[in-house]
């Protein structure tokens, strides 16, 4: 046994040796790539030259080096990272435009972003904004949103209590002591655990490059949870960890509230994952100018120069695999036919479930090690999102640059587990939790390109089982009932908007309409609806969970990234793009990233 663990024990040294101090893969980050910045296209037809080029087969380059299955950020992400080192490229994607839930679309004379609320971690030299400038060659830019960012709206109208959000490492805590008076002990504990928690991080990442043998070795010694105070805390729920910390309800709530941002409930979240997501708005939150879509138009020609393309109307309907059942393509629906397209590496960003249950022949599908990560993940709950098209202008309408967090009262896990496990037209009535954001409001080119019109997005949860029974029907007619639904939730939200935002009235709507979990389905090929992938909740973010969901799947040559490889959201899928990358390429491109921050911000410092 002993002679076991000294063998791992030297492994890992040789990993360490090898990917941290002596990586030789090609850097993605090793030039500065920047550019001075250009003017912002308006132009719609000009953007969708780039954002919707349909497939052709004599569109696919010849010699591809890699396929990628679906261009949310994560897929799109990663071609980016490999076309920087030389790598050709073909990122398809089966809606009729680029970017999954970074695109953007237009109803009425009104533009939505369906995904992009708002992004943290944003500061200038920091490693996630230096990374982004690189991966749009300085083109994408970033506009802060108001301090406070988020507003906590708690309570009926008639025993309201409102709670700013303040971003600042000093603000933040400062400003809870300000609202919560005789509660220091308890903030202080919170920012102290989430911020130690938050920093262990680097195992999750490193437990998914590393060799898989010195992964197991560190889960099943326990090494893994001694290591990293993340691994430690996250079998802990945010219920339990916050209701130690005071007996105040409504601290308790403020503590918990930014769970919609990856949708379980405190009592099934893994403070952990918690812990990320309040660190990561630490610093602020920022909004793309332009809007969501600007992301998808700049990363898009850097896969282009390489020799790649981005090709939407794409559907894949399976993997490609040889005798010796390794992947060396994909087989795309054109119509009735299918076009092979060939490549040594096929890397999905269709989420996990997707990829192993529908693009997989059923034989390896059964596989043990196939059937082994599907069980270890659920589907996420179901999404659904409002758009409201306004007449007015933000200031005629009391729109800012900041969030609404509106909740029926505090008691959060009791009031969405009632919604939840109700009868779905009585639930559609009693929505219990609602995000509010304006587009248009933080966005400073909009009043340019929409003179006198807003948009406000509204965001809560609903179950799949809800709307199942139209799946199969088409998108545009799904029937009288199925609309009747949708407007009972449209109405239970506006009578929530209205109150909290008293300049909106009915006569300014122009347009509205509800995305339910089987219209992100369609659109976004969620299995069931679901806006952040694969269940969020205290298993996701186990040891073992982490060393066995990789991006190197049980089939040679075929890679996930994305969300369901590291964490949800815009950033989350990014470091699923990252951590992908640094197997496929053979260096840890995270660390890579940080170095990159280092390089930048000493080069500003002498410039200065």
């Amino acid at each position: 046994m002993w002679i076991a663990i000294a063998l791992i024990c030297l492994a890992l040294v040789i990993f360490l040796l090898k990917y941290v101090f002596s990586p030789t893969g090609p850097n993605p980050f090793d030039v500065d790539t920047r550019e001075p910045v250009r003017p912002i296209v308006f132009d719609k037809k000009e953007k969708n030259k780039v954002l919707k080029q349909g497939f052709l087969a004599s569109k696919v380059p010849a010699n591809l080096d890699v396929i990628i299955v679906g261009s949310g950020i994560g897929g799109l992400g990663l071609g980016v990272l490999l076309a920087k080192v030389g790598k050709k490229v073909l990122v398809l994607e089966q809606h009729d435009r680029a970017g999954g839930c970074c695109h953007t679309f237009t109803e009425k004379g009104f533009e939505f972003d369906v995904g992009i609320h708002y992004i943290g971690d944003l500061l200038e030299h920091k490693p996630f904004r230096c990374m982004l400038d690189q991966m749009t060659n300085g083109q994408l830019q970033w506009v802060p949103l108001d301090n406070p960012f988020d507003q906590v709206v708690l309570g009926p109208p008639e025993n309201r209590r409102v709670y700013p959000i303040y971003s600042g490492k000093d603000r933040f805590p400062d400003e809870l002591k300000r609202l919560f008076p005789g509660e220091d002990q308890a903030i202080d504990e919170y920012m102290r655990l989430v911020k130690k928690a938050g920093r262990g991080i680097w195992l999750l990442a490193f437990l998914k490059i590393c060799p898989l043998p010195v992964a197991k070795f560190l889960v099943y010694t326990g090494l893994a949870n001694r290591l990293s105070f993340f691994f430690k805390m996250s079998s802990r729920s945010l219920t339990e960890v916050v209701n130690e910390l005071t007996e105040n309800k409504d601290l308790r709530a403020v503590f918990a509230y930014i769970f919609g941002t990856y949708g379980n409930i405190p009592k099934d979240t893994s403070f952990s994952m918690h812990s990320l997501l309040v660190r990561h708005y630490w610093n602020g939150a920022w909004y793309p100018k332009g809007g969501a879509s600007e992301i998808a138009y700049h990363m898009i020609p850097i896969i282009e120069k390489a020799g790649g393309a981005v090709l939407v109307r794409a559907p894949v309907n399976r993997i490609l695999f040889n005798k010796a059942n390794e992947a060396f393509g994909v087989s795309v629906m054109k119509g009735q036919e299918e076009v092979h397209i060939h490549a040594p590496m096929v890397i999905s960003n269709a989420g996990i479930f997707n990829t192993y249950q529908k693009l997989l022949p059923k034989e390896l599908q059964a596989m043990p090690a196939i059937q082994e990560q599907l069980g270890m993940m659920k589907n996420g709950e179901g999404g659904l999102s409002i758009f409201l098209g306004l007449n007015g202008t933000k200031e005629e309408l009391g729109l800012d640059a900041q969030n609404y967090w509106v909740f029926a009262e505090n008691n959060y896990d009791e009031l969405v587990e009632a919604y939840s496990k109700g009868e779905r037209e009585e639930s559609a009535r009693k929505i219990p939790l609602l995000f509010l954001a304006s587009p248009s409001a933080k966005d400073p080119t909009w009043e340019e390109r929409s003179p006198g019109k807003s948009t406000l997005s509204l965001v809560s949860f609903a179950k799949y089982e809800w709307f199942e029974e139209w799946a199969d029907d088409k998108v545009t007619n799904r029937g009288p009932d199925y609309k009747d639904l949708k407007q009972t939730f449209i109405d239970t939200a506006l009578e929530v908007v209205m109150d909290v935002m008293p300049k909106i009235t009915r006569d300014k709507i122009a347009f509205v309409d509800a995305g339910t979990p089987v219209t992100n389905n369609h659109y976004i090929g969620a299995p069931r609806g679901e806006i952040y992938g694969a269940d969020h909740g205290i298993e996701r973010f186990s040891a073992k969970l982490n060393a066995t969901i990789r991006p190197q799947t049980p089939l040679k040559n075929l890679y996930l990234t994305g969300q369901d490889v590291f964490v949800c959201g815009f950033a989350g899928a990014l470091a699923g793009a990252l951590t992908c990358g640094s197997v496929v390429l053979g260096r840890n491109l995270h660390l890579d990233a940080i170095g990159l921050a280092k390089k930048v911000k000493l080069v500003k410092v002498k410039d200065d």
